[in-house]
């Protein structure tokens, strides 16, 4: 999740929220936030 973070914020993002998650240790999993936006799920 950090690379995903790091092409983020290369392709313009400035959701600190959003890249200070994706930059979190640990997995990333079924229900994570961050996951189901870049997913377009609800």
């Amino acid at each position: 999740m950090p690379i995903l973070a790091d092409a983020l914020q290369d392709a313009g993002c400035a959701d600190e929220a959003l890249l200070a998650h994706c930059r979190e240790p640990g997995a990333h999993v079924r229900g994570c936030w961050v996951v189901d936006l870049v997913l377009g799920r609800e």
